[in-house]
């Protein structure tokens, strides 16, 4: 596993106005276990959310068992379209749309612009927008339908999983019988020595819908580990967004091999 700057970390988890007072953690008491697969996704899907536009400061924990960092970022998105992360004195700053990844680093005059095998190289699983966009909001990566999912109870939560699962991954999620929203989603190539775990430790309420507040992310490789946990603050809703973003001049091109 490759050793990888605060802003690669960034990317790779994005690969997610109003007092934060405004801003509720949701705990929601009783559970329903007797749902079907089909009960509970329909309940899934009651939750998605529905906004144009979303902003938050949005604070990066990040190690790798060598590195530790952590850095506060401001985090805005357009549903669909545009995904952008800027630090503070725009050192670093970010924009993924669904055609391209892009970032420029002005600690060394660096900057990508490409396509999502960066990315999908970096967590170990092929990914695109749409992907990206989910783990940002806690939906599964993957389009789940009770044609293909089977869900069991375990330790008091919903695990859904394929009816089949493909020969080289195995996918699990984890969904709160709640909020019926994800607690967790694990994709495990195990012949290749990998896991990618997501955990969705606490959602929030914003404008009556549920939005994570911490999530974090596992990447395994081999006998190597790095871990990034995302906490989401003062979250805003549907406020008109710029989303500037222009490569200074002289900078030199990060190169994939």
């Amino acid at each position: 596993m490759k050793k990888t700057p605060l802003i690669t970390i960034v990317l790779l988890v994005i690969v997610f106005v109003e007092s934060c007072n405004s801003t509720k953690r949701l705990v929601s008491d009783g559970a329903d276990l007797s749902l079907s697969t089909k009960q509970l996704l329909k309940a899934y899907e009651k939750q998605e959310l529905n906004f144009k536009t979303l902003q938050s400061k949005l604070k990066i924990s990040y190690s790798d068992g060598n590195i530790e960092q952590t850095n506060t970022v401001t985090f805005r998105m357009k549903k669909d379209e545009v995904i952008w992360i800027n630090s503070a004195f725009s050192i670093v700053r970010a924009m993924i749309t669904p055609n391209k990844v892009s970032f420029y680093n002005k600690l060394d005059n660096t900057y990508f612009e490409g396509n999502y095998q960066y990315l999908s190289d970096l967590l170990g699983t092929e990914l695109n927008f749409k992907m990206v966009q989910n783990l940002l909001l806690g939906k599964a990566l993957f389009e789940l339908n009770d044609s293909n999912y089977n869900a069991s109870v375990i330790d008091g939560d919903y695990v859904l999983q394929p009816k089949k699962q493909k020969e080289l991954f195995e996918i699990f999620f984890v969904l709160s019988p709640r909020l019926f929203k994800i607690k967790s989603q694990q994709i495990s190539q195990p012949n290749e020595f990998k896991l990618l775990q997501i955990d969705y430790l606490a959602y929030q309420e914003e404008n009556k819908q549920a939005l994570p507040e911490q999530v974090k992310i596992i990447a395994v490789e081999a006998n190597e580990e790095m871990i990034a946990e995302l906490e989401f603050k003062s979250v805003s809703l549907n406020q008109d967004l710029r989303f500037p973003f222009k490569i200074p001049s002289g900078f030199d091109e990060i190169k994939l091999k």
